[in-house]
């Protein structure tokens, strides 16, 4: 079993640019390890197109998309050799009391359309397909809440690059040739400490954050700590700022005290996520942490590589 030949094809990427949209279902699975499974998951790769446009063309104007992604360990069982270039495990990160944890996942589907049953039905095709080659191990229903605010408060996304710039932000280019067009995806759950937040003054949190609550305007560098949310997520190589793109969602559970952030970012290379997440928990300089982090903790974390979608339609021709 190997990766398709895509030689002289043009290059289409999955949906990873869609526009924001007010609901999402972030799906982690992982593969019964047999080689029926891994058959299962690939067969599926090539028809996803169709079972997509036949949920989307129910309801045009839905907004509907769906990427999928896949872990280091599944990445060859599916496809073979070669692999893409920095595709790995999730790091873990451990810094005195903080702890970006790694958890199990071989395939992530990220759906996101302008009302939560689209997504819902589309979830429910693909679970019919490989349901029983695979566990999900986390099933996350995001929302947009308000106008594109957290659980805490803020708004989330500000600085998403857009247009060209999103592309060279989050496309894999000539650096690996055989995966021109695809993405790395890093998710990660994070639950808050609510309560414990809301009782800080929101001057205290816009320090935290690095963003004014009402407004959304950057705090002035004289203003703005060192630690700030923002700040330690600045990636700067060569003098030029590197950045990801993101499409957080909340999520939660009112009745069970489960507030939340799914944290997805789509790059280029995992390592400007990295980077951010190194920051963050450990610090920059080390014991310069986000201190956001004080109000809510990393449950999950994974990294996956949504190749190009030409690839996976390509898959069906070697069947």
């Amino acid at each position: 079993m190997s990766a398709p030949n895509r030689q002289e094809v043009a290059v289409v990427p999955q949906p990873v640019l869609a526009p924001l949209t007010r609901a999402a279902i972030f799906l982690v699975v992982c593969l019964k390890p047999d080689r029926q499974s891994y058959a299962a998951v690939r067969s599926l790769c090539s028809d996803l197109p169709g079972i997509y446009r036949a949920v989307d063309f129910r309801r045009l104007e839905g907004g509907l998309s769906c990427v999928v992604g896949f872990g280091a360990n599944a990445w060859a069982p599916i496809f073979g050799e070669p692999r893409p270039n920095e595709l790995h495990p999730f790091r873990e990160i451990r810094s005195a009391e903080r702890h970006a944890v790694s958890t199990p996942g071989d395939v992530l589907f990220h759906i996101r359309a302008r009302e939560i049953d689209m997504c819902f039905e589309l979830v429910t095709h693909i679970m019919e397909r490989i349901g029983a080659s695979v566990s999900a191990v986390d099933e996350t229903h995001g929302f947009r809440y308000f106008d594109d605010r957290d659980l805490l408060g803020f708004v989330d996304g500000t600085e998403n690059p857009r247009g060209n710039a999103a592309l060279e932000a989050a496309l894999v280019g000539g650096e690996d040739p055989a995966f021109t067009g695809g993405s790395y995806v890093i998710v990660q759950k994070y639950l808050h400490d609510v309560a414990k937040w809301n009782a800080l003054a929101t001057e205290e949190q816009e320090r935290i954050i690095g963003r004014k609550k009402l407004s959304d305007i950057e705090l002035s560098d004289a203003a703005k700590p060192s630690s700030a949310h923002n700040a330690l997520t600045t990636i700067v190589e060569d003098g030029i700022e590197v950045k990801i793109l993101r499409d957080n969602m909340p999520f939660g559970r009112p009745g069970q005290g489960e507030f939340g952030t799914y944290f997805i970012g789509y790059s280029r290379s995992p390592r400007t996520t990295e980077q951010m997440l190194e920051n963050m928990f450990v610090g920059r300089p080390p014991g310069n942490y986000d201190r956001l982090l004080d109000f809510s903790r990393a449950a999950t974390g994974g990294l996956f590589f949504a190749p190009a979608a030409t690839f996976l339609e390509s898959l069906g021709d070697d069947e």
